[in-house]
C-alpha cells in the first residue's frame, strides 16, 4: 500500500499537469447507475455511479435523498470538499422552486458530484454497488473524481435521466 500511495502522488500531479481537452456534455442515467462525459457528441469515459437512498424520481423536496432529473450545468467546483473534490449540479432551477413552493417544501440543493471520503477507500466495491449519499452523484474512486474533475471545466451541461 505504501508503495502505491508514493507511486500516486508521483503520477497525480503528472496527469494534472498533462494537456487534457475539455468535456463538452455529461449524461447521467439514474436507472443504469452510470455517468458519461462527452465530446462532440462522443462518450470519452464512463463510470458507475452512485445515488441517494430513494434514487427513483425528480428531487421534489429537502431530505427525499432523491437525485434530480432533467437538464442542469455543472457551474462550479470545490477543490475541498469533504467528500473529495465536487462539481455542483445547478438544482433547484425555477420549475424546481416553483414545485417546492406549490407543495410547501423547501426544494434542497447542494447537489453535486463528488468522490469519496479518503478514508473510506477501503469501502470502494461497497460503495459502488449501493446507493448511499442524500441525492449527489458519486463516484466510488477519487482515482476517478480525479479523472472528471480534469476533463470538466465549468460551466457545462448535464443531462439526469431517469
Amino acid at each position: 500500500m505504501r508503495y502505491l500511495t508514493i507511486a500516486l502522488m508521483l503520477v497525480v500531479p503528472l496527469l494534472a499537469s498533462a494537456k487534457v481537452t475539455p468535456v463538452d456534455h455529461v449524461a447521467v442515467y439514474k436507472s443504469k447507475k452510470l455517468m458519461q462525459l462527452i465530446r462532440n457528441g462522443r462518450v470519452v469515459k464512463s463510470y458507475t455511479v452512485s445515488f441517494g437512498d430513494s434514487p427513483r424520481g425528480h428531487k421534489v423536496r429537502q431530505g427525499d435523498e432523491r437525485t434530480p432529473e432533467g437538464r442542469y450545468t455543472l457551474d462550479w467546483k470545490n477543490p475541498n470538499s469533504r467528500f473529495y473534490r465536487s462539481i455542483h449540479v445547478s438544482y433547484p432551477n425555477k420549475q424546481d422552486r416553483a414545485r417546492a413552493a406549490r407543495l410547501g417544501v423547501s426544494p434542497g440543493g447542494d447537489i453535486m458530484i463528488h468522490g469519496i471520503k479518503p478514508e473510506w477507500s477501503y469501502m470502494e466495491k461497497h460503495l459502488r454497488r449501493n446507493n448511499w449519499t442524500d441525492g449527489c452523484i458519486a463516484v466510488a474512486s477519487n482515482r476517478e473524481m480525479d479523472e472528471i474533475w480534469a476533463l470538466v471545466k465549468t460551466p457545462i451541461p448535464i443531462d439526469i435521466y431517469p
